[in-house]
């Protein structure tokens, strides 16, 4: 097996998230367990730069007022103080502290996320796919949405962890 090829010195400089080929979802349990709420944000944003053949850093930014479940009820719920607190906390950000290129495809990734006025830093493992001058970067992870401050469980029946997953799609910027 070959290492993922390496980020080649003719796309030095900032590539960013194609918006339209990209996404962002989680899976909360619900219900004491016994359902899955799924949902996923329509509106995101990001970028990584290159440099030396290397990536150094990423960001990622989520609107929060775009997040959709399928039940309008509970998407204006999600959106108020209860939860992302969409008003006064427009969007969900990740910034990569340091990223590392292990090989095989891997990219080890610490960073602080940011959501609803809270920070939590979190250490990810991504897959990077490259094709002619594109990057595919996929993550899967789990968090307690309780370290973020989201704490809303009636009768104690929204579970963690949630399970967030970004697929994102880069493009060299002009």
């Amino acid at each position: 097996m070959t290492d993922a090829p390496r980020h080649d010195a003719a796309h030095p400089g900032r590539w960013r998230l194609a918006a339209a080929d990209s996404t962002a979802e989680f899976r909360v349990p619900h219900f004491w367990g016994l359902i899955t709420v799924r949902g996923r944000f329509q509106s995101l944003d990001g970028w990584l730069e290159i440099d030396g053949g290397e990536i150094r850093r990423l960001e990622l930014k989520i609107d929060t007022p775009s997040v959709q479940t399928g039940n309008p009820m509970r998407d204006r719920h999600l959106r108020g103080a209860d939860f992302f607190d969409a008003s006064d906390h427009p969007e969900v950000r990740f910034r990569s502290t340091r990223v590392t290129e292990p090989g095989h495809g891997v990219l080890k990734v610490a960073g602080e996320l940011a959501a609803a006025g809270h920070q939590l830093a979190l250490e990810l493992e991504a897959t990077l796919i490259r094709s002619s001058d594109q990057l595919r970067i996929d993550v899967t992870t789990q968090l307690d949405q309780r370290l973020l401050g989201i704490r809303w469980s009636p009768l104690g029946m929204t579970r963690s962890p949630v399970t967030l997953k970004v697929s994102a799609l880069l493009r060299p910027e002009s």
